[in-house]
């Protein structure tokens, strides 16, 4: 058995050892070059620069040509490569930075003024915020006594056509593409002859928010340009809804939509033109969703 003078011993011999160690590596510490707080973000490479389409990783393909024709038709994630069996670094920062895209505009609001920019007045379904929103969809699509009254009280009675704009999924889709749609379907409609309802914003609004908008106001046609839920392929993604003769609980299966308005979609003014054109067919057939045969 080891005596206590012996352990005494040892235990001095240790920890003189750790000391000097741990002397060493302050020295070192010391002696590394120091790293620079302040880096320009302009000496960052910005990886999303490029669209997806035109980027291809493979290494010695066997015929690059027809793989970058294949690329072009597909905002998809082909043409990547891997490191072992791992994606290569620049491919997952990619894909964060796309996913970073989408969920900014999912949580984002469309900024206050904005309705105001485009000469619309607001209103709010019972959400009262966007974690409601996301987690509740049923109050996405009814109003409170108070937002059904402004509706009413500011919008035309019993139009042909009663269009409005709704944040949805993607506030970045209403920011990118309303300014260019909706006056191009306001234009188209008046061309027409047909006669439109008083176009207005909804806050944290679901598509079947227009059921309860077309009995507010007794519209015979109703049209909501809603933001899309974003993939990694873009986050500015728009659909334009339409329900003929809408009412609270009215199948799904009775809306036709127009989606994918967007630069790399339908660019967004020739989109107006084109629901122009179906809303006329639907007041002309009387029907809309399967119903309707374009």
């Amino acid at each position: 058995m080891i005596s206590e003078k012996d352990l005494k011993c040892l235990i001095e011999k240790v920890m003189t050892e750790y000391a000097k160690e741990n002397s060493n590596l302050n020295d070192m510490s010391s002696a590394s070059p120091k790293i620079e707080d302040n880096i320009d973000d302009a000496d960052i490479k910005d990886i999303t620069a490029k669209p997806i389409q035109e980027i291809f990783y493979v290494p010695n393909p066997e015929n690059k040509e027809e793989y970058m024709k294949l690329k072009a038709k597909t905002p998809a994630r082909v043409g990547v490569w891997r490191a072992g069996c791992r994606y290569t670094t620049e491919t997952m920062l990619r894909f964060r930075a796309d996913h970073a895209v989408a969920m900014d505009a999912v949580f984002n609001d469309v900024p206050e003024d904005f309705p105001a920019e485009l000469g619309l007045f607001s209103v709010k379904t019972k959400c009262k915020d966007k974690d409601e929103y996301l987690t509740r969809p049923d109050l996405g699509r009814v109003f409170d006594e108070e937002n059904i009254n402004i509706i009413k009280e500011k919008c035309k009675k019993n139009p042909k056509v009663q269009v409005y704009v709704s944040d949805g999924l993607s506030s970045t889709a209403i920011e990118a593409n309303v300014k260019n749609t909706l006056p191009a379907i306001m234009a188209g409609l008046k061309d027409y002859g047909i006669d439109v309802g008083t176009p207005f914003f909804v806050k944290y609004g679901r598509v079947g928010a227009m059921d309860a908008i077309s009995e507010a106001v007794g519209a015979e046609l109703t049209c909501v340009l809603i933001g899309e839920r974003p993939g990694l392929a873009t986050g500015e993604s728009m659909s334009c809804y339409m329900t003929y003769k809408a009412y609270p609980g009215i199948p799904e299966a009775k809306r036709t939509v127009v989606s994918n308005i967007h630069k790399s979609g339908t660019p967004s003014s020739e989109a107006g033109a084109h629901i122009a054109d179906i809303l006329k067919k639907i007041l002309e057939n009387k029907a809309s969703g399967v119903d309707l045969k374009l």
